[in-house]
């Protein structure tokens, strides 16, 4: 078959896909969603608010970390896979905290008193991120029972009490 350019020229042939011409715009992503595991999830939810209270530290505002938590929550829970709903549900808090003490260590790291300053450090900064704690659980509860979490209950039932699982 021969093929044709807008001038009416003889065109070469070619296979596979229509190249693209500088100047147009982006490819459209056709393929399937990008989904996380739970563990992918729950390190971004971790690295996020580590990086958010490193910052919140920095411009010596508090807001900035539940911010930055709220935010790496949804997102997380809006990308992780269907059949890891039920891990991401439980465990933005536990992320938290292990981001915030980890950021208390590093901002503690020289000081006289490394202890009681990391043990008083990790106190404040959770008793001022208690509220965002919440909404952010919250809001992961939010997204993703209607995304399949009580599914996810069923079948953990059902493989504790030794049942064949149910199909949805």
């Amino acid at each position: 078959m021969t093929t044709r350019d807008a001038r009416g020229a003889r065109a070469p042939h070619r296979s596979g896909p229509p190249r693209r011409r500088g100047g147009g715009s982006a490819p459209v992503h056709t393929g399937p969603p990008l989904r996380l595991t739970a563990r992918g999830a729950i390190v971004g939810v971790t690295l996020a608010s580590f990086a958010s209270t490193m910052l919140a530290d920095a411009v010596e505002r508090p807001i900035v970390s539940g911010i930055g938590f709220v935010a790496a929550c949804v997102l997380a829970a809006l990308l992780v896979r269907a059949a890891d709903l039920l891990t991401l549900s439980v465990s933005p808090p536990l992320a938290y905290f292990v981001a915030a003490l980890t950021a208390e260590i590093v901002l503690t790291l020289g000081t006289d008193g490394f202890a009681r300053g990391v043990s008083i450090g990790i106190a404040t900064r959770l008793a001022d991120i208690a509220p965002w704690l919440f909404a952010g659980t919250a809001l992961v509860l939010v997204v993703v029972i209607p995304r399949g979490l009580a599914r996810n209950v069923r079948a953990l039932g059902d493989e504790l009490n030794g049942r064949n699982r149910r199909r949805p």
